[in-house]
């Protein structure tokens, strides 16, 4: 006669910590009330399902208050969030805050809802099903539009803490142990080649968010507008990793945009330089024409110059 198997029941404090073992990116999951007012929440349980049709899933629990607002709304929006947001996750999981959107740049959609301005992405999307799953209601939703943002790196949750992807990174840049030889050196080569990749392999509307990039750059010279430039300038070389079409190399190029807003966040400040934007530029009109060499030329002149200033200006 068999004996039946003892098995201990989940307990849920364990269960809730080895989950967190499990890093997760971390999403604010937007909708809007009957009469249009934006909401949100915080939500670590967003996840693809699939590709065809476009369909995605986040569970929401029964107990929320806005159960009832995504239910009667039948769209939301996923906004995956960058590290530098972490303050944001926090606003919209603190349930001592009433208006979660007061204070916050956002704007509407295609289909009406909130889409917060500077996450890595959006899906805008349509509840394709609904299930209730124990405490929890799953909404599969179908991506109707989406959009890309800030190409910083991902805020990650472990272990019931933020987990920054580049800390490594980030400290060996404040410790000053990532010399600018060897940044610039490392630029020529990575952007060098990526450069030589767009020439061949870039669309007209990848050269155009290069160049769109560029033009933002300029438009945040004042003195108050070094996050926005710092933005900017990330954007621009971030848009020359995706023109490459080559996944390792635009990897690695997400190493050197974290670099890049360290130094110019932390050690070196990114003063207005309108001295460079005709160097920029040229980077742009040899895409256009498929002139590798003269890309990779205006990249090597753009870097000459920005340090010679550089040295000139620390010498005063």
């Amino acid at each position: 006669m068999n004996q039946a198997t003892h098995i201990d029941a989940i307990e849920p404090k364990l269960f809730r910590q080895l989950l967190g073992c499990f890093p997760t990116g971390v999403a604010i999951i937007t909708t809007h009330t009957a009469d249009g007012r934006p909401v949100g929440l915080t939500c670590n349980s967003f996840s693809s399902v699939s590709l065809e049709p476009p369909l995605v899933l986040f569970s929401l629990r029964k107990a929320s208050s806005l159960l009832g607002t995504f239910v009667e709304a039948g769209t939301f929006a996923i906004n995956i969030l960058s590290q530098s947001q972490d303050a944001l996750s926090g606003r919209f999981a603190s349930s001592k805050i009433a208006d979660k959107f007061e204070g916050v740049a956002w704007r509407p959609g295609a289909l009406g809802t909130p889409l917060i301005d500077d996450c890595l992405a959006s899906f805008e999307c349509s509840v394709h099903a609904r299930h209730e799953a124990g405490d929890h209601e799953v909404f599969i939703g179908e991506v109707k539009h989406m959009t890309t943002g800030s190409a910083d790196h991902a805020l990650v949750f472990y272990k019931g803490a933020y987990m920054m992807l580049a800390e490594s990174l980030r400290k060996l840049v404040l410790e000053g142990q990532l010399g600018t030889a060897d940044i610039d050196e490392a630029y020529r080569s990575l952007y060098g080649t990526l450069l030589r990749l767009a020439c061949d392999r870039a669309s007209e509307a990848e050269v155009d968010a290069i160049e769109a990039a560029a033009d933002e750059i300029e438009q945040h010279q004042g003195a108050d507008a070094l996050p926005q430039r710092i933005e900017a300038m990330a954007r621009f070389f971030s848009s020359i990793a995706l023109a490459g079409h080559n996944e390792a190399l635009r990897l690695m190029a997400q190493t050197m945009t974290a670099v890049l807003r360290e130094r110019m966040t932390h050690v070196i400040p990114a003063h207005p330089r309108p001295d460079v934007f005709p160097l920029r530029r040229k980077v742009v009109r040899c895409l256009r024409v498929r002139d590798a060499e003269g890309a990779v030329g205006a990249l090597d002149e753009l870097i000459k110059t920005l340090r010679s200033n550089g040295v000139q200006q620390a010498s005063r």
